[in-house]
C-alpha cells in the first residue's frame, strides 16, 4: 500500500543530477518507472544467480547495479515508492543469503563502501550491517551510530528521504529496548531513542528542503508531493511509541523535547501542523496528560500559515474521548480518570488564550472554535463544573469586547462558531435552569443581530419543550423570559423609517407556530407554591405583554387559563390558607386586566370566550363577592359583543356561547340572572338574518327552562314556549323555503326536546302542525345537497318520535300517543 493518495501525479523533481530526460506527463512517468524497474530485475536475476553459485563480490556488485536505478531524480514520488519497493524486496534475498552464509573472515561492513555511488553503497551497508547485527548484538550500539551518521551522505530529499526510511524499516525489530544492557555494546532504549531522534531530524530536514526546490510557480506541486511523502517523517514517531521501555519520564525528559525542537525550529508550516498532530495521535493519552504544558507553549511559536486550532482541537477531543472511554459508568469518572493534580482545564485555559494573543493573525472564527472546543472539554471531563462553562463563555465575550465586535451578524462564520458554542451548552445540560446559572450566556447572546438571537431563543425553548423542563421560580421564569426575548417582543433597537426591523414577519404559518411553542412554554412555568405561581403569572404578563396584537392572541390566553387553574388551587387548600378568597380576587382582576388587553388589541372574539370562561370559573370557586365579579364578566362579554362583533355568523355564534355559558351558571340571584336573560333574548331577536333570529330565539328557552336562579333550574313553561313559538313565527317569515322547512325540524326538535322533559304547555296538537307544515313543504324543495340533509334531519326526528310511540318505558313522563306522522 502508497503512503500517499492514488491520486494521478504527473511532477518531477528537478535536479542537476538527472541520469535521464525529465518527463513530461503520465505516460513518460510510467515509460520511465516500467524502464527502472526492468534494469533493477534484470540485475535482481544476476544477483540471485551469483548467490546461488556463491559468488559474493559478484552478486554484491550486481546489487549495487541494481540499487543504482535509485539514483534517478526523473521520477515522481509515488513512481519513486514502486521502484523502492521492487528493488528492496531483492534486497531481502541478499539479506537472507548474507545471514546464512556470513564469513568472520571476510569484513563484508568494510567490502560494501567500495561500491562507487553513495546511494547503492549506504543501502548495501544498511542490508549488511543490520546482519552483523543480528548475528552479533555486541555490535548493535555501534553499527546503529554508525548507519545514522552514514547516512548523512545522501542529501537529496527523495533519496534521502526513502533511504532513512529503509533504515528505519530494516532496524525496526532489532533497536534495543531494554533499561539497562547485560552488555553495554548492545545498547539500551536510550540509543534506541537517540538512533530514532537524529534520523528523524535528518528526515524532517530532507522533507522541508524539497519546499524551496524550484521555481516559485511550481510551490503547489511541490505542496502536493510533501504531503504524499509525510508517512515516512512521521514513522519515525511511531517508533518511538513502540518502545515498551521508553516511561513517562524518558518521554517528558528526552522524546518530547527532542521532537518539538525539531518541529519549531524547521520553521515550515506543513511539517508543524502535521507533526504536531502525528505527536497527538501516536503517543498515549497518559502522556499527554503529563506534558500538556511544553505541547501547548511550542503551538505558540508555530509559524503562521500552521491551523493550531486544528491541533488543539484534536487533542482536546483526544483526551476527552479518553476520560469518557475510561471513565466509570457510576460515580465520579474525574476522579477516576484524570487525577486530581492534573488539572486540565486550567491548562488548557491558560495556554489557549496564550496562544490566541500571540498569534494576533489567527482568524477569529478558529479562536471561537477554540473556545467551542475548550468548552467541550469542560462539559466531558468536569460536567458538574458549570463555573468552568461560563469561564470559557467569559472569554469569548472578552475576546469580542477587545476586538470591538458588539455585533457579529456580518461575520457569517463567527456568528456560526459562536451560534455552536451557545448551542452545545444548551445541548449537553438539556436543563434551561442550568443554562441561566451562567451569568456570560446572555452576554454572547447579545452579539447576535435579532434574526439570530430568535432562532436561538426558539432552539432554548425548544428544548425545554423536549426535555419538559419545569420552571419552578419566578425569578428562573423572569431569566428564560428574558433570554427568549426575541420571540415575545419585536425588535426595537434598529429602527428604519420609523418601523421596528423585526415587525415583518416572512411567514405567518412560521410565525403563529413560533408564538405556539412560546404558549406551551408558559405552561411549564409551573411551582407547587401557589403564591409563587402567582408570581410567576405577574412575571411572565410583564414579558408578554409589549409583544403586539399578533403575539398577544397565542401568549396571553395560556397565562389565563393558567391562573383560573391557580384560583382552583386556592380553592383547594382554603382550610389552610384563609386568605384564600383575597388570593382568588386578586387573579381574578390580573385575569380582568389580562383579557382587556386582548379586547384593546382588537381581539374582541378571543376576550370574549375568555370572559365568558371567568364567569363560569368565578362561578364555581365561589369566594367573596363573587356573583357581582361573575356579572361584571358577563357583562363585559355582552359589551364586547354588542360593541365589537359585527358579523352575522360570529354574532350568532357569540350570543349563543354566552346564553350557554349563562345557562350553567348558578352563582345568579334574580337580580342578576332576570337582565342577563332578557339581554340574551333582546340581543338573540336582534341579530341581522332571520334564520339566525329564528335559531338564537329557540336557544333562549334553554335559559327559562335549565337557566338557573338561586342555584335551582327555572322550568318556566310558558317564557319557554314563547321562545319557541317567536321562533317559529320568524322562521314562517323565511322566504327562502329551503331555509324555512330546515328551521321548521330544528323547532321540531326543540319542541320535541321540552315536550319530553314534562313541559305540560306544549301539545300533541302542536307537534302534529309543525309534522304537518314539513310535510307539506319538503316535497317542493328542489334536489340538492342541502335538500338531502335536511331530509336526512327530518327521517331522524321521525325515526325518534316512531320509537317512543312503540316504546313501553313506563319512565317516559308523556305520552307520543296522538302524534301523527304521515
Amino acid at each position: 500500500m502508497y503512503p500517499w493518495s492514488s491520486s494521478s501525479y504527473g511532477g518531477q523533481i528537478p535536479s542537476a543530477a538527472n541520469v535521464r530526460t525529465m518527463p513530461n506527463g503520465l505516460d513518460d512517468q510510467e515509460k520511465l518507472l516500467a524502464e527502472a524497474i526492468g534494469l533493477a530485475r534484470k540485475q535482481a536475476f544476476q544477483m540471485n544467480h551469483f548467490l546461488d553459485k556463491e559468488r559474493m563480490l559478484d552478486s554484491l556488485k550486481c546489487a549495487s547495479t541494481m540499487l543504482g536505478e535509485l539514483r534517478t531524480s526523473v521520477l515522481s514520488p509515488k513512481s519513486y515508492y514502486e521502484l523502492y519497493m521492487a528493488v528492496t524486496n531483492e534486497l531481502c534475498h541478499l539479506e537472507l543469503y548474507l545471514s546464512e552464509k556470513i564469513d568472520k573472515k571476510t569484513d563484508l561492513y568494510e567490502l560494501v563502501q567500495y561500491s562507487h555511488t553513495i546511494v547503492p553503497r549506504l543501502y548495501l551497508l544498511i542490508t549488511v550491517g543490520i546482519v552483523y547485527i543480528k548475528n552479533d548484538p555486541t555490535l548493535k550500539r555501534s553499527i546503529l551510530k554508525d548507519l545514522v551518521e552514514m547516512c548523512r551522505g545522501v542529501q537529496h530529499p527523495l533519496r534521502g528521504l526513502f533511504l532513512r526510511n529503509y533504515l528505519l524499516q530494516c532496524t525496526r525489530n532489532i533497536l534495543p529496548d531494554v533499561m539497562v544492557e547485560e552488555n553495554e555494546h548492545e545498547g539500551n532504549v536510550y540509543d534506541a531513542i537517540d538512533f530514532v531522534l537524529t534520523n528523524f531530524a535528518e528526515m524532517n530536514k530532507l522533507w522541508v528542503r524539497m519546499q524551496h526546490q524550484g521555481h516559485s510557480s511550481e510551490k503547489t506541486r511541490r505542496e502536493k508531493e510533501r504531503e504524499e511523502l509525510k508517512i515516512l517523517v512521521g514513522t519515525n514517531l511511531v517508533r518511538l511509541s513502540q518502545l515498551e521501555s521508553a516511561t513517562l519520564e524518558i518521554y517528558q525528559r528526552l522524546i518530547l523535547p527532542g521532537i518539538l525542537e525539531q518541529v519549531v525550529s524547521c520553521r515550515d508550516a506543513i511539517a508543524q501542523e502535521y507533526l504536531m498532530e502525528c505527536i497527538i495521535q501516536v503517543f498515549p493519552d497518559e502522556f499527554h496528560l503529563k506534558t500538556l504544558d511544553p505541547f501547548l507553549k511550542s503551538c505558540a511559536q508555530l509559524e503562521t500559515g500552521v491551523n493550531v486550532k486544528n491541533i488543539i482541537i484534536s487533542l482536546i477531543e483526544r483526551l476527552a474521548a479518553y476520560n469518557q472511554r475510561s471513565g466509570k459508568t457510576s460515580g465520579n469518572a474525574i476522579d477516576a480518570i484524570i487525577p486530581a493534580e492534573v488539572e486540565l482545564f486550567e491548562v488548557f485555559s491558560v495556554q489557549v488564550a496564550n496562544i490566541v494573543q500571540t498569534r494576533m493573525d489567527m482568524p477569529l472564527e478558529d479562536t471561537i472554535s477554540l473556545q467551542v472546543a475548550l468548552l467541550s472539554l469542560a462539559q466531558k471531563v468536569y460536567p458538574d463544573r458549570v463555573d468552568y462553562v461560563d469561564k470559557v463563555l467569559g472569554t469569548t465575550a472578552q475576546i469580542l469586547q477587545r476586538m470591538n465586535m458588539n455585533n457579529i451578524s456580518h461575520l457569517l462564520s463567527v456568528n456560526q462558531e459562536l451560534s455552536r458554542l451557545l448551542r452545545i451548552c444548551i445541548d449537553f445540560y438539556n436543563n434551561a435552569l442550568t443554562i441561566i446559572q451562567l451569568q456570560n450566556f446572555c452576554p454572547l447572546l447579545e452579539k447576535f443581530d435579532y434574526t439570530s438571537r430568535k432562532s436561538l431563543a426558539l432552539y432554548l425553548v425548544m428544548n425545554i419543550l423536549d426535555n419538559e423542563t419545569l420552571v419552578p421560580t419566578a425569578d428562573q421564569a423572569d431569566s428564560l423570559l428574558t433570554i427568549i426575548t426575541p420571540l415575545i417582543k419585536d425588535d426595537d433597537t434598529n429602527k428604519e423609517n420609523g418601523a421596528a426591523a423585526g415587525n415583518t414577519t416572512p411567514d405567518a404559518e412560521e410565525f403563529a407556530e413560533e408564538q405556539g411553542v412560546v404558549a406551551r412554554f408558559i405552561h411549564l412555568m409551573r411551582s407547587d407554591e401557589p403564591d409563587m405561581q402567582y408570581k410567576m403569572l405577574q412575571t411572565a404578563r410583564k414579558h408578554l405583554g409589549n409583544g403586539g396584537g399578533q403575539r398577544l392572541k397565542h401568549v396571553l390566553p395560556p397565562l389565563v387559563f393558567a391562573a383560573y387553574q391557580l384560583a382552583f388551587k386556592y380553592k383547594a387548600i382554603a382550610e389552610q390558607d384563609e386568605n384564600w378568597d383575597k388570593k382568588c380576587q386578586k387573579i381574578v382582576q390580573y385575569c380582568h386586566s389580562t383579557i382587556s388587553a386582548l379586547a384593546k388589541a382588537d381581539l374582541a372574539d378571543l376576550a370574549l370566550r375568555l370572559y365568558l370562561q371567568g364567569a363560569l370559573v368565578i362561578g364555581e370557586i365561589g369566594y367573596t363577592n363573587h356573583e357581582t365579579v361573575a356579572y361584571e364578566f358577563m357583562t363585559q362579554a355582552f359589551s364586547l359583543y354588542e360593541d365589537e362583533i359585527s358579523d352575522s355568523k360570529a354574532q350568532l355564534a357569540a350570543i349563543t356561547l354566552i346564553m350557554s355559558t349563562f345557562e350553567q351558571m348558578s352563582c345568579f340571584g334574580e337580580e342578576n340572572a332576570e337582565p342577563l336573560r332578557t339581554n340574551c333574548a333582546l340581543a338573540a331577536s336582534k341579530l341581522l338574518k332571520k334564520p339566525d333570529q329564528c335559531r338564537g330565539v329557540v336557544a333562549c328557552a334553554a335559559l327559562f327552562w335549565s337557566g338557573k336562579q338561586n342555584g335551582e333550574e327555572m322550568r318556566d313553561e310558558k317564557r319557554t314556549l314563547d321562545c319557541l313559538k317567536k321562533g317559529a313565527r320568524i322562521a314562517s317569515q323565511c322566504l327562502d323555503t329551503g331555509v324555512q322547512v330546515q328551521l321548521y325540524v330544528e323547532l321540531l326538535n326543540h319542541y320535541l326536546f321540552y315536550f319530553e322533559r314534562g313541559n305540560s304547555l306544549i301539545t300533541v296538537a302542536m307537534l302534529n302542525q309543525l309534522i304537518a307544515k314539513v310535510n307539506e313543504e319538503l316535497p317542493n324543495l328542489e334536489p340538492s345537497e342541502e335538500t338531502k340533509q335536511i331530509e336526512s334531519h327530518y327521517k331522524n326526528t321521525l325515526a325518534h318520535i316512531r320509537s317512543r310511540m312503540e316504546s313501553n318505558d313506563s319512565s317516559l313522563e308523556v305520552s307520543f300517543a296522538g302524534i301523527t306522522l304521515n
